[in-house]
């Protein structure tokens, strides 16, 4: 079978390296992997051809003068051909053993580190009232016959990236008279991250309250002695004939997180209401003792 014409006969006239015309950006192995189109982090090691430090062959910055490279002496021969393929392919396995060993080909998932913690369906059972009640407070008696609003009032769900646990209770002051308008609620919740590390984000998600553009001024401060890291956000209303508090405590330990909240408000004839210390002091001492008690 002939050939017609000259024009589709490549070994007619020599032809230009095609890896020397290849933008940086079109080169296949230079876009592998899950760092696409992002240089190295600050301070990474550097690594082999195709990794983090050594560009691959044919983009800005490969090593020249070996034979066959892009802007080499021997690019239009046949061992410039083999340089290429050869480099690009040790690029692209090497490549591939790195996503293998960090299970970019959906290998193993990192386990989840719950410290010990496990689900619980009623977490206000495990809930420590102790501090509160030592500070002159009890569970509120519910009036209502609704069998839908207990008090406590907890509730719980287990799902495959998480498990989430509630508790809500009502409290009121022991010496606390009918005519009294007062009203306090703690507010417990535990999670079980079981997909996903809740440590990059957790203190910013506590810090932002001071990063809030409103007229509420919030307090937030670290505190040691609770799980991995804590942190404590406290508000206290002032200036008017009423009295009350916000305080919340937050707790990371491994893949679990755990915040409790205060909520007060009371008419100046309620008598004397808890300062935000004393209420950090209890939200604290509580959950000490409930973290360990869900453990």
């Amino acid at each position: 079978m002939s050939i017609s014409g000259e024009q589709h006969n490549p070994y007619a006239q020599p032809q230009p390296n095609p890896y020397g015309q290849v933008p940086a950006q079109q080169n296949p192995y230079a876009q592998q992997g899950p760092h696409a189109q992002q240089g190295p982090p600050p301070g990474a090691p550097h690594g082999p051809p195709g990794g983090y430090g050594y560009p691959a062959p044919g983009v800005p910055g490969a090593p020249v003068g070996a034979p066959g490279a892009p802007g080499g002496s021997g690019g239009r021969g046949a061992s410039g051909w083999l340089w290429a393929v050869g480099g690009a392919f040790a690029a692209s396995a090497m490549w591939a053993s790195v996503m293998f060993a960090t299970g970019g080909f959906g290998g193993s998932e990192a386990s989840p580190d719950l410290a010990g913690y496990s689900y619980t369906s009623d977490l206000c059972a495990d809930t420590s009232m102790t501090p509160f009640e030592n500070a002159g407070y009890r569970t509120k008696q519910n009036t209502s016959t609704a069998a839908k609003d207990p008090n406590p009032q907890h509730s719980g769900s287990q799902q495959p990236s998480l498990d989430s646990m509630w508790c809500n209770i009502s409290l009121e002051q022991k010496t606390a008279s009918s005519s009294d308008y007062s009203s306090t609620l703690v507010y417990n919740t535990a999670t079980l991250h079981k997909k996903s590390d809740p440590e990059p984000e957790f203190g910013d998600g506590y810090r932002a309250y001071e990063k809030q553009d409103t007229s509420v001024d919030y307090r937030v401060e670290s505190v040691s002695g609770l799980g991995d890291e804590a942190y404590l956000v406290t508000r206290k209303d002032e200036g008017s004939s009423s009295s009350g508090s916000y305080v919340i405590l937050g707790v990371r330990d491994g893949w679990m997180t755990y915040q409790s909240t205060w909520s007060s408000y009371a008419s100046s004839s309620a008598g004397k209401q808890p300062s935000s210390e004393e209420v950090a002091t209890m939200l604290k001492s509580s959950a000490t003792e409930t973290l360990r008690r869900l453990r």
